[in-house]
């Protein structure tokens, strides 16, 4: 299943004007720190994208709550005991399966187009198309083909059995009246021509609780009820998202009533909304969800520097993460040792940690050949300085202050480290997505529980322009035995074999370091007294898809 990536951003920000009295004319304002690069849903996997998107639009399926699978556009979830999943023997001697959905009966665009089998099947055509694009290629890649009943009923005929076989979340079905000619007309450029970029406000291309009906690029969304929308009514008439890119402009806004509250997966960081319960906590609910997110540094290995598995331990037992969780976060975000949370039930408790050692990191640098030091900087027998960057989201006072730390940590085993930045939008729209970071990149990933990281490790998933920069592996990581593991785990319905083969990944996973994992961040959610029926999940489904339980108490 694809992740989501997390980008918590400042830059200068401006104190948007208030608009009257909070809610009372049944307007929320909600605040974040990110703005959509794109509003389409299959292209980029921009968190802010993924909390608007998700008040205007439903996966099929999606994890609840209670991290249980739960069906959102379709009626009920196929499984082998209730028949709608069914295994079929395929044409190679191996075993696939059929998975027969339902779309709600009264799903329909905003525009009055019903929702159907239509879309589906222009969803796996855009989806399979090697210059799409998409970010989770390898889900279509596995759909054999669709049968359709009817103009609501379809079968996918799928080239294996996975532990999670029902699970479509990804599948995010596109409105054929609208994309399909545009897409037929070229698929390259399709990416750049899509009605959610050139008219987003079109109410065809949603069919959630709300519609969107302003974009002001940079600056705001607004939504408004969608009289088409199939589900319990939602309470707020029309919600604003604004984004605020600057922290502190952000919480002036909040004291201001210019937004009423600040979204916990795009908000204040931790150490921030400490500061703020101090002092406003009295007329704010303020309070702190652990999840899912893996804040990380990807480790290109296209860089000759970084290929010699003695550079990467030596920058991960440089690095002092338990000093970094407790003087910075107050101990609210733990170090993280490996990519699995210790909050999933496959996380391996005994894996390999890496302690702060500079000595050991010192003796790493030296074996690798990195042992002559001029001015407190290694080189090596060539006279090659060992000089590395690291970006990250430009504006974000933790990462920026995080970074600090790292360069600091690192210069005192001899390594010097250079800091370049960029906005989230050029961060993550292209340079980490095609691969051109040349050393370090440092951001989050939001998953799901018990994600199965395809999309992030295997071979196949390295974005490059043959494959139109889809998938999400951009460290260019390579490993046969990787490989095979996640093709094993996927495949394994078996509970606890599958907890074996999850501890093997973590295992390699340490031992490779793809990336150096660095702590698990909690969300921060600031909200206005009288907001009831929010509830925050813990794992990469935002809030929003649950917008219309949201509703004003009485003061």
């Amino acid at each position: 299943m694809m992740r989501f990536l997390l980008a918590v951003f400042m830059t200068l920000g401006l104190l948007a004007p208030a608009a009257g009295a909070r809610a009372q004319d049944g307007e929320l304002k909600i605040g974040m720190t990110q703005f959509p690069s794109t509003l389409h849903p299959a292209i980029d996997s921009m968190l802010a994208k993924s909390y608007v998107l998700a008040m205007a639009r439903r996966p099929f399926t999606i994890f609840d709550h209670d991290w249980e699978l739960a069906c959102m556009l379709c009626t009920e979830l196929p499984t082998l005991e209730n028949g709608l999943a069914k295994r079929q023997a395929l044409a190679d001697g191996g075993e696939g399966i059929a998975l027969t959905y339902t779309i709600q009966p009264e799903a329909t665009w905003g525009d009055g187009t019903p929702v159907t089998t239509n879309d589906v099947l222009f969803t796996w055509k855009f989806g399979r198309h090697p210059q799409s694009g998409v970010g989770n290629a390898e889900l279509f890649n596995r759909l054999l083909k669709i049968d359709v009943a009817d103009a609501k009923t379809f079968t996918l005929h799928v080239d294996r059995i996975t532990y999670e076989y029902n699970a479509i979340n990804d599948f995010r079905i596109l409105p054929a009246h609208l994309e399909e000619a545009i897409f037929d007309a070229g698929p390259a450029e399709y990416r750049n021509r899509t009605t959610y970029d050139s008219d987003p406000t079109n109410p065809g291309l949603y069919y959630g609780p709300y519609r969107i009906v302003e974009v002001v690029k940079g600056s705001h969304l607004a939504l408004e009820k969608n009289p088409t929308w199939y589900g319990a009514p939602p309470a707020f008439d029309r919600i604003v998202v604004r984004a605020i890119q600057n922290t502190a402009a952000l919480e002036a806004n909040l004291l201001s009533g210019a937004v009423d509250m600040v979204a916990g997966e795009l908000g204040l960081s931790v150490d921030q909304a400490i500061a703020f319960e101090k002092r406003h906590g009295q007329k704010y609910a303020v309070s702190y969800k652990a999840g899912l997110i893996y804040e990380h540094i990807d480790l290109n290995r296209d860089n000759p520097i970084l290929q010699d598995e003695r550079v990467r331990r030596a920058l991960i037992h440089a690095i002092d993460r338990d000093a970094i969780s407790e003087r910075l976060f107050d101990g609210k975000q733990p170090p993280a040792h490996g990519s699995v949370s210790p909050l999933d039930w496959v996380h391996d408790p005994d894996i390999p940690v890496y302690a702060h050692d500079p000595d050991k990191a010192e003796a790493l640098l030296d074996e690798a050949g990195w042992s002559v030091k001029k001015g407190g900087i290694r080189h090596n027998a060539a006279g090659e300085k060992l000089t590395l960057e690291i970006m990250t989201t430009a504006g974000n006072r933790i990462r920026e202050l995080v970074q600090q730390v790292l360069q600091s940590q690192w210069r005192k085993v001899g390594i010097d480290m250079r800091i370049r930045n960029e906005p989230a939008r050029v961060f993550f729209g292209q340079t980490m997505t095609k691969r051109k970071f040349p050393a370090l990149g440092m951001y989050a990933w939001l998953s799901s529980p018990e994600n199965v990281p395809w999309t992030t490790l295997h071979s196949t998933m390295i974005p490059a322009e043959e494959n139109g920069w889809a998938g999400q592996n951009y460290p260019g990581y390579v490993n046969p035995e990787m490989d095979e593991i996640l093709d094993k785990m996927e495949r394994e319905l078996d509970r606890e074999k599958r907890r074996a083969l999850w501890h093997r990944m973590q295992a390699i996973y340490v031992r490779d370091l793809p990336a150096l994992p660095l702590y698990w961040r909690a969300e921060p959610y600031i909200l206005p007294k009288w907001l009831k029926g929010l509830r925050a999940t813990g794992h990469q489904y935002t809030t929003t898809h649950w917008v219309e339980e949201w509703r004003r108490a009485a003061e």
